[in-house]
C-alpha cells in the first residue's frame, strides 16, 4: 500500500472541469462566441480569416457588414451591403434598410433616404426615416413618423434621441429613467440619462449616473470619455486629460472607436493647444469641431477667421446661436457695424427668452448681453446679479459686470471688481483702462486714474484718455488733474480752443481751492481735491507754457494774491 501522498487525489467534478478548460484553450473560438461576448474585432478577424480560406456565402458577407457596423467602420459596412445587393438581385430586402443606416452614420442622408426607400416597411426603417426628417429639418414628416412609433423599446430609444439632439433634454431623461424602470438589466441607458444631464449642466448628477454604468465596464470609451468631459467642467483640463489618457493607455493599437472625438477633446482639454491641426479635418464628421475652431480663433482675436466659419451655419442648437452671436458682437465692435450688432443682440435674445434656456446659466448671459448691446445697463445688472456666485474668479465675467456697475453709477463696486481682474490681455484693452480710470476719478482718486495714463504709450488711445480724466477731473472738482491733462492736450493740439478753455477754467478752479482754504483755515477737505501750494506753483509753469495770451492775466492774478498773503 502507498503511503508517501502528499498531495490530495483531486475530486472527479474538478479535474472534468480543468480538463474542460483546456480543451477550451485548444478549440478555436466559434463566430457565435465572439457575437454573445460582443467581440466585434474578434468576429470580424475570424470571417475575414474564413473568407481568404475559401468560405463564401451572402449569409457570410452579412455577418461581416454587421460586425463593421458594430465596429463604427460604416463605410466597409456600406460597400459589404452594397456587393450582396449587386450580386443578388433577389437578396434580403431588408438589406436595403441596413444599408440606409450605413449611409445614415456616415452623414450621407440622401443617399440614406433613397436606400431606405427600396426596403421593405417596419418598424427599424420607420426610426430611420423619422431621423432623417430630422436630420432635413422637414417637421411634417417628422410628425407623421413619430405617430408610428409604438410603445416598444427600439422606438421609444429614437424618440429619445430625437428629443435630445433638439435640446429637449428634459423630455429625453423621462423617456430613459422610464425604460430604465422596465429594463433594469440595460446599464447603457444609465450613460444616456448621464449625457442629458451634462446637457443640462448638472455635471455633478451626470457623473454620479454615469459611476453606475461604470463599475461594471471601466472600460467604455464612451463613458470615459463622458467622465472626461464632467471632470473638465467640475474640476479641469488636466484632471479630463488623465481620464483620456487611461482610455488611450488601455487601448489596444487596433482599437478605433471614438478617436476622433477623443482627439477633439483632447484639444479642448488642453485650451486650444494643436487646434489648427486636429480640428479643421473634423469639421463635417463633428459639429462640436466646427464650434471649438470658432473658439479658438475668437481667443486668438481672429474674428475675421471665426466669422468665416460661421457665417453660413445655420444655427439649431443654444449651443450655436450663442456663438454666432458672440462672433457678431465681436464682429460689430471691431469694425462699428451696426448691423452685426443688432444680429448679436438677436440671437442673444433667442437664447435667452426660450423657454428651455431662459433659467440656464448660459441663457441668462445671453439676456445680458442683449441688454449690454442695448446699453440698458440696469437689466444687465439683474441678470449679472443672479450668475455672480458661478463666475467670481472669471475675468471676462468680471470685465464685463464691472463695466456695469460703473454704467450704472456704483463706482466703488466697479473699482473693486477691476481691481480682481488677472488677465493681461483685458489690462492692456483700453475699454479696462478707460473705465477703470474712470471708477478712480468718481471715487476721488484721480491721481490714480492719471498714473493709468502715464503708463500708456502715445496713441490716439491715450489721447481718448487724457479727454477722459481731463472732463471727469473738471466735473468732479479734481482741477489739478484736469490742468495736467488739458495742459497735454493743449500741447498735442494747440488749434483746438476748447483745451484751453478747460484748462484755464481748472486752472481757477485749483485756485478757488487754495483760497477758500486759506479764508476758511479747514484742513478738512475731501482728499485728492485739495489744492495744495506746490500744485499751485505747477499750474502756475503750465500757464507760463501756455501760448495764449489769457494765461497772463490769471498768472498775475495768482502772483499778486500770493504776494498780498505773504
Amino acid at each position: 500500500m502507498n503511503l508517501s501522498r502528499t498531495k490530495p487525489a483531486q475530486h472527479f467534478k474538478e479535474r472534468q472541469k480543468v480538463a474542460q478548460e483546456e480543451k477550451k484553450k485548444h478549440n478555436i473560438p466559434k463566430l457565435e462566441d465572439f457575437l454573445e461576448s460582443r467581440d466585434y474585432t474578434g468576429a470580424l478577424t475570424l470571417l475575414d480569416f474564413e473568407r481568404n480560406a475559401g468560405k463564401k456565402s451572402e449569409e457570410h458577407n452579412l455577418f461581416i457588414a454587421y460586425c463593421c457596423f458594430h465596429l463604427g467602420d460604416f463605410n466597409r459596412a456600406q460597400t459589404e451591403y452594397q456587393k450582396i445587393i449587386d450580386n443578388n438581385k433577389k437578396c434580403n430586402p431588408e438589406i436595403w434598410n441596413y444599408l440606409g443606416c450605413c449611409f445614415f452614420f456616415l452623414g450621407m442622408y440622401k443617399e440614406s433616404e433613397e436606400a431606405t426607400k427600396k426596403g421593405p416597411k417596419s418598424r427599424l426603417q420607420n426610426r430611420l426615416l423619422f431621423h432623417l426628417a430630422h436630420k432635413f429639418n422637414d417637421e411634417k414628416k417628422l410628425l407623421g413618423f413619430h405617430q408610428n412609433l409604438q410603445d416598444i423599446l427600439e422606438d421609444q430609444l429614437s424618440l429619445a434621441s430625437i428629443h435630445y439632439l433638439r435640446s429637449h433634454y428634459q423630455e429625453a431623461i423621462d423617456i430613459y429613467k422610464r425604460l430604465l424602470l422596465e429594463h433594469r438589466e440595460y446599464l447603457a441607458l444609465n450613460v444616456y440619462v448621464a449625457l442629458c444631464y451634462y446637457k443640462l449642466d448638472y455635471y455633478d448628477v451626470s457623473q454620479e449616473i454615469l459611476n453606475v454604468y461604470l463599475q461594471h465596464h471601466p472600460d467604455s470609451a464612451t463613458a470615459i470619455n463622458l467622465k472626461a468631459c464632467n471632470h473638465f467642467k467640475l474640476y479641469n483640463g488636466k484632471a479630463a486629460e488623465a481620464e483620456i489618457k487611461s482610455l488611450q493607455d488601455a487601448a489596444s493599437s487596433s482599437f478605433t472607436y471614438a478617436q476622433d472625438l477623443v482627439k477633439h477633446n483632447l484639444v479642448v482639454f488642453r485650451g486650444g493647444e494643436s487646434a489648427l491641426q486636429v480640428l479643421p479635418p473634423l469639421i463635417d464628421a463633428l459639429p462640436e469641431a466646427r464650434l471649438n475652431l470658432v473658439i479658438y480663433y475668437l481667443k486668438q482675436d481672429d474674428v475675421i477667421e471665426a466669422f468665416n466659419l460661421v457665417k453660413d451655419l445655420e444655427p439649431t442648437t443654444p449651443q450655436e446661436y450663442i456663438l454666432k452671436g458672440v462672433v457678431n458682437a465681436s464682429l460689430g465692435q471691431d469694425q462699428s457695424s451696426r448691423e452685426h450688432l443688432k444680429v448679436a443682440q438677436q440671437y442673444f435674445q433667442l437664447v435667452g427668452g426660450s423657454a428651455s434656456e431662459c433659467d440656464t446659466i448660459p441663457g441668462r448671459q445671453c439676456m445680458a448681453s442683449c441688454f449690454f448691446l442695448l446699453r440698458q445697463f440696469d437689466d444687465v445688472l439683474i441678470y449679472l446679479n443672479s450668475i455672480k456666485s458661478y463666475f467670481y474668479n472669471d475675468d471676462c465675467f468680471n470685465f464685463n459686470y464691472a463695466q456695469t456697475k460703473a454704467a450704472t453709477g456704483s463706482f466703488r463696486e466697479a473699482e473693486e471688481i477691476f481691481l480682481l481682474i488677472k488677465d493681461e490681455n483685458i489690462k492692456k484693452d483700453y475699454i479696462y483702462i478707460s473705465w477703470f480710470a474712470r471708477c478712480f476719478i468718481m471715487n476721488n482718486k484721480p491721481r490714480q486714474a492719471w498714473e493709468l495714463y502715464l503708463k500708456m504709450e502715445t496713441s490716439a488711445e491715450s489721447f481718448s484718455l487724457l479727454q477722459l480724466i481731463a472732463n471727469d477731473c473738471y466735473k468732479m472738482g479734481h482741477f489739478y488733474y484736469a490742468v495736467k491733462a488739458f495742459d497735454v492736450l493743449e500741447r498735442l493740439d494747440p488749434s483746438n480752443q476748447e483745451h484751453w478753455e478747460g484748462k484755464r477754467g481748472a486752472c481757477c478752479g485749483v485756485f478757488q481751492q487754495i483760497v477758500a482754504d486759506r479764508m476758511k483755515g479747514s484742513q478738512h477737505q475731501i482728499r485728492d481735491r485739495q489744492a495744495s501750494p506746490d500744485q499751485l506753483k505747477d499750474v502756475v509753469n503750465m500757464l507760463r507754457n501756455s501760448p495764449n495770451p489769457g494765461a497772463d492775466y490769471i498768472i498775475r492774478t495768482i502772483v499778486k494774491w500770493k504776494k498780498e498773503q505773504d
